[in-house]
């Protein structure tokens, strides 16, 4: 099986387009083969409540049919995007993996949601595939924090999933900080010096000596 440098001993973290270039030139090993089932698992149950709760004002039918069809197309759909925020876990910067795998997942996921609940006849799909598209923006960030802490991954590593689960509320506490402090950071960053010395330093002007 195919296996990144960082899992076979490597010390160098890839790139965004490391990871992307062997996402297009092993898709079977690292996206089939790696299926997730933890995401499968987990998502599906997330997402069914999701579109059941926005279908109930169609009337219980029609939330009980889009509840089962986001069952079926996410417990089979969201092992293979488990796989690809997998594939992400050791990119550095960190920002940078989080910001691609958030464009990545949602161009390739909810597309194909949207057709299915099309097809299916989902009744209030507009609303559903919004709440669907905010929850994935936010699930896959933390997916992506979480798997590069050894958490929720199929891969090597991998834990129980009630281990990882146990670490949920740590794993929450550090994600919701995680956010601002990569933003201050990558701000203090950018932020240019102004060259001007303290005040104390600054020769007094003539003329003010009183």
């Amino acid at each position: 099986m195919w296996r990144s440098p960082l899992e076979c001993g490597g010390s160098t973290p890839p790139s965004v387009f490391q990871v992307l270039r062997d996402l297009a030139i092993h898709p079977i090993e690292r996206i089939v083969r790696r299926w997730n089932w933890k995401s499968a698992y987990l998502s599906s149950i997330v997402r069914g409540l999701i579109f059941f709760c926005a279908n109930l004002a169609a009337g219980p039918h029609a939330a009980l049919a889009a509840l089962l069809t986001e069952l079926t197309f996410r417990g089979i759909a969201s092992g293979f995007y488990g796989a690809l925020t997998e594939a992400f876990r050791y990119v550095e910067p960190e920002w940078a993996a989080a910001l691609v795998a958030m464009i990545l997942l949602p161009m390739a996921g909810h597309s194909v949601e949207f057709l299915v609940h099309f097809l299916r006849g989902t009744a209030k799909l507009k609303v559903g595939m919004i709440a669907s598209i905010c929850f994935t923006a936010v699930s896959t960030a933390f997916n992506l924090y979480a798997m590069r802490r050894g958490a929720l991954i199929t891969g090597e590593g991998q834990q129980t999933l009630g281990r990882d689960m146990k670490r949920m509320p740590q794993l929450i506490a550090g994600f919701l900080v995680w956010g601002p402090l990569a933003a201050w950071r990558c701000l203090g960053r950018k932020l240019p010096a102004t060259g001007r010395p303290p005040l104390a330093s600054r020769p007094v002007p003539e003329g003010n000596s009183d």
